[in-house]
């Protein structure tokens, strides 16, 4: 999976989904810090990336539309997560990569869990 990692995650998320074999981007590696969220879920869509974030904006469906995207994955940490906290997040969120495809949704992850965000049925 191609996967754009925002600049509040560090090496150790990078770290963790290169080696289960995804291809990984970070905000801060492409000079995107401190970009508005809007130019940075542009730049995923233009790269066909999925956006891995603690950003909850992006949990935010009326303002970023999973529909319109390859992906957007918002990780629910505790108060004070411990590097541990993180790769739980992570691992969590590669096996559910395995068993699903996330284009065009919203994930909310924690550790164990994924909830997806279903949108209206607009038919």
């Amino acid at each position: 999976m191609r996967l754009k990692l925002d600049e509040n995650l560090g090496r150790a998320a990078a770290d963790v989904f290169h080696a289960y074999g995804h291809d990984v981007q970070t905000v801060l590696g492409q000079g995107l810090s401190r970009a508005p969220d809007h130019e940075v879920i542009r730049v995923c869509e233009s790269e066909r990336r999925c956006l891995v974030t603690l950003d909850l904006d992006f949990g935010n469906p009326l303002v970023f539309d999973p529909a319109q995207y390859s992906g957007i994955a918002v990780l629910r940490l505790p108060a004070r997560p411990s590097h541990q906290d993180i790769v739980d997040a992570c691992q969590t969120l590669i096996v559910g990569l395995k068993e699903a495809d996330i284009r065009g949704k919203l994930w909310i992850v924690q550790r164990g869990r994924i909830r997806e965000y279903q949108g209206e049925d607009r038919s």
